[in-house]
């Protein structure tokens, strides 16, 4: 009996998170990239919610936050993507954006060519230098399986210039303790990815990325290492949104500063990952 009011108590959660997202349907479209329908990301948002139960007890005003803020970033939450993903501290819903979303925002700026991540492994032959002539080589061992000792990014200017930075797996691992969900979540379940993305983070402060990027960075801050709420502001007129009547989110011209105003991704020359 008590096996099957657990169920029924879950399906009935299930049920109102579903018709929760249905109302904030609009909200979605007026926020999303073209390419992007608010359709699909109100279902992955409710199978986010399904794989990870604690976001159906979650306020509704931070899940709507947080899915209209993938919204107006254009990154998919959860997934095969691995854009975005909806963590819960406690009753709060918080954006997480991932490696391929903070990829995929700095792509849209059109002034890299190309960026990437990877990691370095135990048996890896691998070396790099700081200085007035930068070097990286890294050469993968045969063997995949090895621990991981090193994350490092890299960045092509379309004007030839590059940039990378090399983390040690100490220094991402200290990052990760700061972190609110250092023993849930992405953290866990994809820690090559959320090491990339750690790297990639940190080579922003040396890139010319957009301010759209830039505030990408500060949300998922503030949301990994709790300093402070999420702030969508600059995405969404927050000060209406009460209960589960969100208000609409600025269009998508608003939000961007490319010359691309549908947020539609620009495609690089060579993307690596």
């Amino acid at each position: 009996m008590a096996t099957t009011t657990a169920i029924t108590t879950t399906n009935q959660k299930i049920n109102d998170v579903r018709g929760f997202l249905e109302k904030l349907t609009p909200n979605m479209q007026a926020a999303l990239p073209k390419h992007m329908t608010a359709e699909r990301m109100a279902r992955i948002a409710l199978t986010a919610c399904q794989m990870t139960p604690t976001l159906l007890d979650c306020d509704r005003q931070s899940l709507a936050l947080a899915v209209l803020g993938a919204s107006a970033l254009g990154l998919e939450i959860g997934g095969g993507l691995g854009h975005a993903y909806l963590v819960p501290y406690g009753k709060t819903a918080t954006l997480i954006v991932g490696y391929r979303g903070m990829i995929d925002l700095a792509r849209r700026s059109g002034q890299l060519s190309t960026i990437f991540a990877r990691v370095v492994r135990v048996g890896d032959q691998f070396d790099y230098a700081y200085g007035l002539d930068d070097k990286l080589v890294h050469t993968p061992s045969l063997k995949s399986d090895g621990e991981v000792t090193h994350v490092y990014a890299v960045a092509k200017l379309r004007d030839g210039g590059r940039q990378f930075e090399v983390m040690t797996r100490a220094e991402v691992d200290k990052i990760r303790s700061r972190s609110r969900a250092s023993g849930s979540g992405p953290w866990v379940t994809d820690y090559e990815e959320m090491a990339k993305k750690t790297a990639i983070r940190r080579l922003f402060k040396m890139l010319p990325v957009s301010i759209e990027t830039q505030r990408a960075v500060t949300i998922d801050e503030a949301a990994e290492h709790g300093t402070g709420a999420q702030d969508f502001g600059e995405f969404i007129d927050t000060t209406a949104i009460e209960g589960d009547k969100p208000t609409a989110p600025r269009s998508p011209s608003d939000l961007l500063t490319g010359d691309d105003a549908t947020g539609a991704a620009k495609p690089p020359a060579s993307v690596q990952s």
